[in-house]
């Protein structure tokens, strides 16, 4: 077990965290770190960066381009203020004067990126390369890196790598476990939940009360997150004319529903998904849960678990589920994907909807064989599920799935609690089917919007290069 919880679960700002998150952290990276090199720093004139497959596909459509000069001048996904940060990009796209990590101005621009739509680079499907020039245009530093889901970012030489290698080598831990298998063996043999599995896995960097601390943070923004998505009426940007819908809905509701009543349970859950993802879409403040596009299923179904079970501490309760589902999420970004843009849609709402369902299992008293079960049964309903945002917009059909998928992880932890744990299909098999489908899937329905919906639903212009 190599992933943390901190690594699934990041704050920052919509509407990807592939293609928005990611670049940004790369971009802000590549920065500071071509400018603090001796023998190199001194002689930084200007800057390239090329992006390819699905980054270049729909980077207009998920900020990427936004994101990148934000990060190239140093901006930070948890910390920037989405407004002011595209202000400051539509400033350097009129007037030029971008600031390299803050203190080295170069002439790029946001149009001076280059799309590569059709190309996609061997390693992975959301490719980037960042090149240093000198004065006279000699390229100084050529850093390819690659933004593979959840915000996470590796170079070239670490994709031939697992994602768990990559992660404990930087981190300095040791494994607790590997798989479902394991982690059932883990619980039985120290008569522990799959929430003290992570724990012991998380105690490896931080005490108690700072993973206790972490977790609770994660949870008060996804909760601050619904807030200002049912608070928040207008349209969605991007061209579509998609209307915001959470917050008429939860006006409605309001007065239908003050008391919040267990038969209407299911409405709520799905009012907090679609708040959460027309948050991410328009741009704002959100938690990769595991990534963006599904950043809406986790916070829905642990408000769910916070408003209706009965005598329970909430915080207690949304630290335990971030733990379980954080168990459930490592193995799937460790074994398979948590990219859409490597393999569809599954490893988004798929992932998030296997990892929301575990966690509700965990809290509402689920044996670990149970809380595993949870987990598989929620992915196994998932599997085969595409990416095809129309217009390359994280929109349609995306804040309605995430809603969908919410109902659906309740649905499967009810399943796996009305059982004993004992089931045909292990959480280990799901996950090397999900990943075997991402493999044999069309790149077309890989986060390209070159297939299905995207091109079905609404005339797209094709790149010709």
């Amino acid at each position: 077990m190599s992933v943390s919880l901190f690594d699934l679960f990041k704050i920052g700002i919509g509407p990807s965290s592939s293609h928005t998150v990611g670049p940004m952290r790369a971009a802000a990276g590549f920065a500071q770190e071509v400018l603090d090199t001796p023998g190199i720093g001194a002689q930084v004139a200007d800057v390239q960066v090329h992006l390819y497959g699905s980054l270049a596909a729909t980077g207009h459509g998920h900020g990427t381009l936004d994101a990148i000069v934000m990060g190239l001048e140093g901006a930070d996904p948890e910390t920037v203020d989405p407004i002011g940060g595209r202000e400051r990009v539509a400033r350097i796209a009129e007037h030029g004067g971008l600031l390299l990590d803050g203190r080295r101005e170069v002439s790029l621009r946001p149009e001076d990126i280059v799309l590569h739509p059709l190309t996609f680079l061997p390693q992975h499907s959301n490719g980037m390369i960042f090149i240093a020039l000198d004065a006279a245009g000699h390229e100084l530093v050529r850093r390819p890196m690659f933004s593979i889901g959840g915000g996470f970012v590796v170079d070239a030489e670490d994709m031939s790598r697992p994602i768990a290698a990559v992660v404990a080598e930087e981190s300095g831990g040791s494994q607790v476990f590997t798989s479902g298998a394991e982690l059932l063996r883990v619980c039985a043999e120290r008569g522990i939940s799959v929430s003290e599995a992570m724990l012991e896995r998380e105690r490896q960097w931080r005490s108690d009360e700072e993973i206790r601390r972490g977790a609770l943070r994660i949870w008060r923004a996804m909760s601050d997150c619904i807030e200002r998505g049912v608070r928040t009426h207008g349209t969605l940007p991007g061209g579509l004319g998609v209307a915001r819908r959470a917050a008429p809905w939860y006006e409605s509701l309001q007065v239908e529903d003050p008391d919040r009543l267990a038969m209407n349970a299911f409405e709520w859950v799905s009012l907090a998904a679609l708040a959460v993802n027309e948050e991410n879409a328009a741009g704002g403040r959100v938690v990769t849960a595991p990534t963006n596009g599904a950043a809406g299923i986790i916070p829905a179904v642990l408000h769910f678990a916070t408003t209706y079970l009965a005598d329970v501490d909430p915080e207690e309760v949304a630290v335990r589920f971030l733990l379980a589902a954080a168990a459930v999420g490592s193995l799937f970004k460790e074994h398979a994907s948590i990219s859409g843009a490597e393999v569809g849609c599954q490893g988004e709402v798929g992932s998030a909807c296997s990892m929301a369902a575990a966690g509700l299992a965990e809290v509402m008293g689920g044996k670990p064989p149970q809380v595993e079960n949870a987990a598989e049964i929620a992915m196994e309903h998932n599997l085969g599920l595409t990416c095809d945002p129309i217009g390359g917009l994280v929109q349609i059909p995306c804040i309605e799935r995430n809603a969908m998928a919410a109902v659906k992880a309740i649905t499967a932890a009810r399943f796996a609690l009305r059982g004993t744990g004992e089931h045909f299909v292990s959480l280990d098999t799901v996950i090397e089917t999900m990943r075997q489908t991402g493999r044999d899937m069309s790149e077309r329905y890989k986060e390209t919007a070159m297939g299905g919906l995207a091109v079905t639903a609404v005339p797209v212009s094709r790149p010709d290069c």
